[in-house]
Parts: structure tokens; C-alpha cells; sequence
């Protein structure tokens, strides 16, 4: 009666598929056991070893034959196991699971083989085990669900082989993306739904989609937008936000997720008084008060309370306290709406870094992970660094995720830090093209590498293809430089640009650069340059090379010019007979940078001064300087203002004349409506092009709204602007008169200006921008353009 008990149990087992967590208990009856001598007797088995089936029964109660029987399903290695007693022994009789000869996916297109076996469990010379079966099956279903499939099918089936062997083939089914029609948000007061989806990655699927990835529903990147929209609070004063939800829906009439997000805004916070409290006796309060980011008065900012955090953390160890722990205590003032804060700064505990232990990085050296770091082993415990290193790995971009996490050491002033990344592709290989009316077609092909051989190296090499520019350019940069963080470039370029049919040469040039960058704190970098490059004129296809009416110049010797009417400029002209000219420039740049957003800003701003020297050898002499400020701010929700001033000087020194080509010429960089060139000094001699001469002075001043176009969905990126532009351009200091003629030319420094209206589009081909523009004061000799359009793509 037992053995059958037993027989049927086992036979239960096999019909669950050998799901060991569906065996019930066995069922046997009270009394039912064997002798202490008894014998297990192992049928069945051809590649397990008996003695290792028989390991699995320790005793000889019910309880145990039990447990041996659950024992032996749970190691996968058995389809069916049956159990029964004859002749005072207890005879095991087993199936054995089949052999996978080979594993196979059929009707994968969009996951490769190499991805999905990854993902499995089952391998080619295992067991088959048909619960691991099931559970590939599940991941394979959830490896499509993560790229936005969610109608994927996968069936696996098992085709039977002599000997036990079996190939196992998983039929995919692949389905449409599943994408995301509509993002709602529910409680936002302060900002609208048109600026919050700036905010999220995930985007709306459009007649765009074919060309993103962020339309398709993802529900990491789904919880990840939680806290991007959590952060966006807390950074614009809403100390008090929650992010109550994040609810997906899939709406089979349209085949795509509805995703919601509710929304606590609560009020918007300014920073009341700041203090610093030191409870270290030799520490000053006063003293380090000046390293808070946080500043009375201004909106409330969790990253510049973090950052004040970090550079107080900083400061006190560098006077003799790295166990110092800084603790920032946010009082609310609801009636004023404003928080006070009162940094604490403690003596902490003795805790030292005993390792750092790094895991995920396949490709990436451990040397590239820790240099982020500014502690290492055997160093004093910090928080506050351990923060920025992850903020600073996050931001290298080599990675889809950074998670830094610790765990008690080898005794109790030891902490262990655990690093976790996860590898993401950071080569990159692209094709581009374009249009715009100043340089006309464009096409480049380029290749490069952010993280060349996993030693967080950079570089890249192009090759572009225009109507009116072609050439390369190759480039590598070593981020730390001498172990340092200096990031140390290198460039080398060649370029020709045919003129327009406003200017009568063309220009070669070839060279390279050495670049040296530094952060002199977090929104201040300084750029150390050195150039060397040669630059040669050309005349312009169509044009005369023989200038029988100028004899003085040697190599205008005339040839078939019996009808010259009309000849390049004389600064021109004597370019070409100087030949090619070689340019050694050392110089640097001096950024300043508050801007919330680099690629899309809504607040802060941006200042760049640059100052370059001609004349550490080479053929010319000069000093330039140029500065660049813009200012973005938000005027309304969503309206953004954006001020921009130029302006700039060249002085020739060592009694050599400035050429054209190295000063400043006026055109739509400056002012709107204007052709390249098309503004400024310029030769009015009769018989000549009429090229530009360039000026050694200019200014510039831009004032633009954008606006958005809330009938567009969000993320296809247009938006409207309006503008006004003024500027100027003059003070020509290049040669006027040679032996034999004398050049009439227009030098003023009337304000040319005008106003405008364009569209911004922040498409996936890549940024484009088309401007009409009316000058409202000009020069009769200028150049205008009221139409300007350019762009590119990269695919």
C-alpha cells in the first residue's frame, strides 16, 4: 500500500513537469519504515552515480525518505523519481533528465542569439530542467519587454535525440513596439505638463518614433523619471514634493501604455538664513562659512544643500579632520515660506576604508573607477566624497547604472565600499548630413570611442564633405593627464573652403593642437591651447590669375588677359603672393557656467573669455581677445529670455601688418539678416571683387525670446523665438595702398541691426534652426540675407 502512496506521488510530481516547489508532502503511512540494515537499491541512473542518489537518504523514517525524494528533484537531474520496497530494501528507480546538445532561437530579429543566451540559464551540455525552462522563457519575455515589446511570444519546444540528448529551440514571436501614447501628470500647479515632459526620458511615441527609443514603455526608465521629476522639485525650491505615483496603463485599443504621474507639489521654499555650526574645537565656523553653495535669500536648491555639504566635508579635512561629518538641519518657515538651514559639523566616528571592492566593469580598467574617488583604501571614511565619486562616475558616462553601497569591514573602524556599475556601448559611428545657406551641403562620416580600451580615453576621427568645405580631423583626449585631473587633447586638422560668391579665394589649412583643461572649481574651467597650422589662399574658380593692370606683383605675369575688367581686393592679392603662412597661437579660455541645462537651458549663465598670442614663431604677429556672455532665464513657465553680448579686439605686434583673414568679419553670427562677410569694413576699389577687409573691433548684443508651441507635442523639440540683433564691426589696420594703386574701401562703425523670428528644432537629425530676419539699419555696400537655414543629421 506504501509503495503505491509512493509510486502515485511520483507520478504526481511528473505531471507537474517537475516543479519542486508544487510536490506536496509525501504521504506515508505511520509505521512505515525499514530496518537499519536495509539496502537503497538505485535503478534507472545512467550518467549519475548510484552512491550519489542513495547520499540523499539519511535515515530510514517517513520524514526522511521524504525529504530524500523532494532532495532528489530539487537537483534538477531527474524527470521522474519512484520509490518502493521489496525484500526489506528500498528501491529507487529514476528517470534522468535529457542532455541539451544545443540551444536554438528562431524569429529573433531584434535580440541577437549572443544577447539571449546571456540571459538564460539553460546550457548546451546541460541538464534540461523544464522549471529553468520556464524560467528562460520568463526572461527572455522580460529581455523584449525592456526594449518596448510587450506582444512578444516565446514557446519553447524540445526536440528529442538518441542517447538521452535533446536540442532545445525557443520560437519567438517578436510583435510591434509596445510605445507610450500619452504622458499625464495629475496635481502640477507651478509647472505645466509641457515643461515636466523636458523633464522625464520617457517620451510620447509621434511620427517621429521610428528614429528615438525613448517612446518605448519601459518601466525602469518609468521609475527612474520618478525621481528625476522629485529632483526637478526639490532643485526649484519645493522642499515638500512627493511624487505619490507612476501609473502605467496599456490601452489595447491603441496597442501603447497611458503613464500617469501624480504630483504633491506643495510650496515653493527660499533659503531663510544659512549658518555653520562647528562642534570641532579648531574649527572656525566662520571660516568655512564661505564654502556654502547655499546663499540666504535664494531659491531653496537640494543639490546646492548637497553641494554645501560636500565642499564644508572638503574643507574641514584639509584641516586635520577627515572624520569630520557634516549635517545639514532644515527648519521650515510656513508662514514666510522660507527654510533655514544650520549646517552641524561633528567629530565622527574613526571609521577608515578598508577596500573598495568594484564589480560589473568587464571592459573598464579599475584604475578608471577609482581615480574618481579622492579617498582609497586605508583613508579615512567620508560620506560626502563617497557622493561626489558617484556623482562623478554617473556623469563619465561609460555606464547605465552606478550604485555605491557599504558593509561592516574586518573590525569595527572598518567600512568596505562595494562600487556597481553596469557597462552601457560607448563606441560611436555616425553619418551625417546637412544643409545650410551659409556652408550649403554637408556630409561626414565619423568614428569614435569615449572609453578607448576601457582606459577612459577619448577619440574620434571624421571626415567631412561639402559643397563648400571638406577635410578631417582627428582628435584624443586623456582625461588625467599625469594622474591628474587635467584632461589633456589632441587635435590635428586639415580643411579647404571654397569662398561664396561673395568672396573671391579660397582657404587650405592644415595643423594640429594640444589642449590642457582644468576645473578650477565646479562652474569655472580654464583651457590651456597651443596651434600650429598653415593657411594658404587660393583664387576662387572663375577668377582671373594673371593681373596685368598690378606689374609690380612678380607672380601676376599676363597670360590670355586681354579682357581683365575685374580682380580680387589687394589685401587678397597679397595673401596669394605671400604663399602659405604659418600661425603659431598660444592661448587659453576661461569658462564660467551656472547654466541648469547645457543642451536645452532654462536658467543661468554661460561666459567664456578667450585671449590668443601670435608670434611664438611662425609668419604672423597678434594678440586677440574675445569674450561671449549669455544669459537664460525663465520668464514665465516655459517662456524663456536669452540675452547675449559679444565682443572682441586684435592688435598686431613686432611691426607686421594684421591680414584680413586673421581679424573679425560681420555676419549672421553677429547679427542676424546678414550674409557671412556681409558686413563690416570692405574694399569699394571699382575694378575689384569688393571682398570683405575684416576689422579689428566688434560687439555685438542679441536679445531672444523662445516660446513654446504647446499644439506640437512636447517631444518633438520645436519652438518659436523671436529676436533683435545689433552690432558692428570696424577698425580695418591691414595694408590700404602699394606701389602703383591705391584701395578705396569703407570703414565705419555704424550700428547694424535687426529683428526677427525663427524656429528652433531639437530634432533627432540633430539641431536645427531656420531665422527671417529684416535689417533695420545697414550700409549701402552691405550684404543681406534675410532667410537662414541650418541643420544636419546623424544617423
Amino acid at each position: 500500500m506504501a509503495g503505491r502512496v509512493l509510486r502515485g506521488a511520483g507520478l504526481a510530481v511528473l505531471l507537474l513537469g517537475g516543479i519542486v516547489s508544487g510536490i506536496a508532502a509525501v504521504a506515508v503511512p505511520t509505521g512505515y519504515a525499514f530496518a537499519q540494515s536495509a539496502s537503497v537499491v538505485v535503478e534507472g541512473n545512467r550518467r549519475v552515480e548510484a552512491d550519489t542518489v542513495r547520499s540523499y537518504f539519511k535515515g530510514t523514517s517517513a520524514a526522511a525518505i521524504d525529504e530524500g525524494l523532494k532532495g532528489l528533484y530539487a537537483t534538477g537531474l531527474f524527470q521522474d523519481v519512484r520509490i518502493r520496497q521489496a525484500g526489506g530494501r528500498l528501491i529507487v528507480t529514476v528517470v534522468e533528465n535529457p542532455v541539451i546538445n544545443r540551444i536554438a532561437f528562431e524569429g529573433n530579429i531584434k535580440a541577437k542569439d549572443e544577447q539571449l543566451t546571456a540571459e538564460i540559464q539553460s546550457k548546451p551540455r546541460g541538464t534540461l530542467s523544464r522549471p529553468i525552462v520556464q524560467s528562460d522563457t520568463q526572461r527572455i519575455i522580460e529581455t523584449y519587454r525592456r526594449n518596448g515589446r510587450y506582444n512578444v511570444r516565446v514557446v519553447p519546444k524540445i526536440i528529442e535525440l538518441p542517447n538521452n540528448r535533446v536540442d532545445l529551440v525557443f520560437e519567438i514571436t517578436e510583435g510591434k513596439k509596445t510605445g507610450v501614447k500619452q504622458i499625464r501628470f495629475i496635481g502640477n500647479r507651478y509647472y505645466s505638463d509641457y515643461r515636466l515632459k523636458d523633464v522625464i526620458k520617457t517620451s510620447e511615441s509621434n511620427f517621429l518614433s521610428f528614429l528615438k527609443t525613448s517612446d518605448v514603455y519601459d518601466p525602469d526608465r518609468i521609475e527612474a523619471d520618478r525621481d528625476l521629476l522629485r529632483r526637478f522639485y526639490l532643485k526649484h525650491g519645493f522642499a515638500d514634493v512627493r511624487i505619490v505615483s507612476a501609473i502605467s496603463e496599456f490601452d489595447p485599443t491603441q496597442d501603447a501604455f497611458i503613464v500617469t504621474f501624480t504630483i504633491e507639489e506643495g510650496d515653493q521654499y527660499t533659503f531663510g538664513q544659512v549658518d555653520v555650526q562647528s562642534n570641532v574645537r579648531a574649527v572656525d565656523a566662520v571660516t568655512v562659512a564661505d564654502k556654502l553653495k547655499a546663499k540666504p535669500g535664494a531659491t531653496y536648491n537640494a543639490e546646492a544643500v548637497e553641494k554645501s555639504v560636500e565642499a564644508l566635508s572638503v574643507e574641514v579635512a584639509r584641516r586635520g579632520y577627515p572624520f569630520a561629518v557634516v549635517r545639514p538641519r532644515g527648519d521650515r518657515d510656513f508662514q514666510t515660506r522660507k527654510i533655514n538651514l544650520v549646517f552641524t559639523v561633528d567629530e565622527g566616528p574613526r571609521a577608515y576604508i578598508e577596500r573598495i571592492q568594484i564589480r560589473g566593469n568587464t571592459r573598464t580598467r579599475d584604475y578608471v573607477i577609482r581615480r574618481e574617488f579622492d579617498l582609497a583604501e586605508g583613508d579615512a571614511y567620508n560620506r560626502a566624497l563617497i557622493d561626489r565619486a558617484e556623482r562623478r562616475l554617473k556623469n563619465l558616462n561609460y555606464f547605465k547604472s552606478v550604485k555605491i553601497t557599504n558593509e561592516p569591514g574586518s573590525s569595527p573602524d572598518r567600512v568596505v565600499v562595494n562600487v556597481e556599475v553596469e557597462e552601457m556601448s560607448t563606441g560611436e559611428f555616425s553619418i551625417s548630413g546637412g544643409y545650410s545657406t551659409q556652408d550649403g551641403w554637408l556630409g561626414e562620416v565619423s568614428v569614435g570611442e569615449r572609453n578607448l580600451l576601457g582606459r577612459g580615453q577619448a577619440a574620434r576621427a571624421s571626415v567631412q564633405y561639402g559643397q563648400r568645405a571638406r577635410g578631417f580631423e582627428l582628435s584624443f583626449v586623456e582625461p588625467y593627464f599625469l594622474d591628474y585631473r587635467l584632461a589633456l587633447g589632441l587635435d590635428f586638422f586639415a580643411k579647404e573652403t571654397n569662398g561664396q560668391e561673395y568672396t573671391s579665394y579660397d582657404t587650405q589649412t592644415i595643423g594640429g593642437a594640444v589642449r590642457l583643461g582644468f576645473e578650477l572649481r565646479e562652474d569655472l574651467t580654464l583651457q590651456l591651447r597651443y596651434s600650429l597650422y598653415q593657411q594658404e589662399l587660393s583664387l576662387q574658380d572663375g577668377y582671373s590669375n594673371c593681373f596685368a593692370t598690378v606689374p609690380w606683383i612678380p607672380s601676376a605675369k599676363p597670360k590670355d588677359c586681354n579682357d581683365i575688367n575685374i580682380v580680387p581686393s589687394l589685401p587678397v592679392r597679397l595673401s596669394l603672393d605671400q604663399g602659405a603662412v604659418l600661425t603659431s597661437l598660444a592661448g587659453y579660455s576661461l569658462i564660467y557656467n551656472t547654466l541648469d541645462n547645457n543642451r536645452n537651458p532654462t536658467q543661468g549663465i554661460r561666459a567664456e573669455l578667450k585671449q590668443e598670442l601670435a608670434g611664438l614663431g611662425g609668419d604672423v604677429n597678434f594678440i586677440r581677445s574675445t569674450g561671449d556672455v549669455r544669459f537664460y532665464h525663465e520668464v514665465v513657465p516655459d517662456y524663456i529670455a536669452l540675452l547675449r553680448l559679444q565682443a572682441g579686439n586684435i592688435t598686431g605686434w613686432g611691426g607686421k601688418d594684421l591680414r584680413f583673414i586673421d581679424m573679425f568679419q560681420g555676419g549672421p553670427n553677429l547679427v542676424r539678416g546678414f550674409r557671412q562677410n556681409g558686413f563690416g569694413p570692405r574694399d569699394l576699389t571699382d575694378w575689384t571683387t569688393h571682398d570683405a577687409l575684416g576689422g579689428t573691433n566688434y560687439w555685438a548684443a542679441s536679445l531672444e525670446l523662445q516660446i513654446p508651441l504647446y499644439f506640437v507635442p512636447k517631444d518633438v523639440g520645436i519652438r518659436a523665438a523671436i529676436f533683435a540683433d545689433a552690432g558692428s564691426v570696424w577698425n580695418y589696420k591691414g595694408p590700404t595702398a602699394v606701389p602703383g594703386e591705391t584701395m578705396t574701401f569703407s570703414d565705419t562703425n555704424a550700428v547694424r541691426s535687426s529683428v526677427g523670428a525663427g524656429l528652433v528644432w531639437d530634432s533627432p537629425f540633430g539641431p536645427l534652426r531656420f531665422d527671417y530676419a529684416i535689417p533695420l539699419t545697414k550700409q549701402s555696400y552691405d550684404i543681406v540675407q534675410e532667410f537662414r537655414f541650418g541643420g544636419g543629421t546623424r544617423f
